[in-house]
């Protein structure tokens, strides 16, 4: 198992750091006009990974805001960027230009094979598989589309292809400050080396605290925190000492 990750969360539309409420484009909080400046405050604060996703990318199915994932790459941080990446040239793009891992999400529920091939070409260490979930279906297009493939079934197939990082994301409690679903991000992967990064519903320390303390007897090994952070409910610092 890796060492337990915290993934400050910037996500861009129109180039500006903004918060959807459980995925609705139509309930948009805008947090910053310069994603790159925030990028360098969570660096600066001590964070060594950052969770960037191009939601304009994700919703028009080709990358958007390509331009400032690559400018914090060059911050130092290690960045994962997802969002919009469809073939093999837009994770050539980003690998080539700093980025250390892509997130593959709806490709990988409408045609798996040719990501099973991304994996082997690009290595399991650089592919992250995205599966983000409503009542447990993986939904697709920027959360716009559910399909009829259960995410645990999902999580099972790359696995036996040789997947190894999955970020699990319960789009009821994205936004919501309520808490992350915990159990379902257990349940997603049970056995091999496969890992998971919770995403969604992070709304105190003591969520942080929770999510860290399951992922000593589970395949979980770290969170991503988004709203929480720019809503000021505790600082990268502390969710980093805690």
């Amino acid at each position: 198992m890796s060492k337990f990750q915290l993934y400050p969360a910037i996500d861009l539309r129109d180039g500006k750091c903004v918060r959807l409420f459980q995925g609705d484009y139509n309930q948009e909080t805008i947090y910053g006009d310069s994603p790159v400046e925030m990028a360098k405050k969570f660096a600066d604060a001590g964070a060594e990974w950052l969770h960037m996703v191009d939601l304009d990318g994700a919703k028009d199915g080709h990358r958007v805001n390509e331009g400032v994932v690559i400018d914090a790459a060059r911050l130092g941080l290690k960045v994962q960027v997802g969002g919009g990446i469809r073939t093999r040239g837009d994770i050539a793009h980003y690998l080539d230009n700093g980025v250390s891992r892509v997130i593959i999400g709806s490709l990988a529920i409408r045609e798996p094979e040719i990501v099973v091939g991304f994996i082997e070409e690009f290595g399991a260490e650089r592919i992250v598989i995205g599966i983000d979930a409503k009542d447990g279906m993986a939904a697709t297009e920027g959360w716009t589309e559910t399909s009829v493939q259960p995410a645990t079934e999902v999580a099972k197939y790359f696995v036996s292809k040789g997947a190894r990082h999955f970020i699990y994301t319960d789009i009821a409690t994205d936004g919501t400050l309520a808490g992350p679903n915990i159990k379902a991000n257990q349940q997603l992967v049970k056995e091999g080396t496969a890992e998971v990064i919770v995403s969604g519903g992070i709304g105190s320390l003591e969520d942080v605290k929770n999510v860290k303390a399951a992922a000593g007897s589970s395949a979980i090994a770290g969170v991503i925190i988004g709203k929480a952070l720019y809503e000021e409910r505790f600082t990268l610092e502390e969710a980093l000492s805690c």
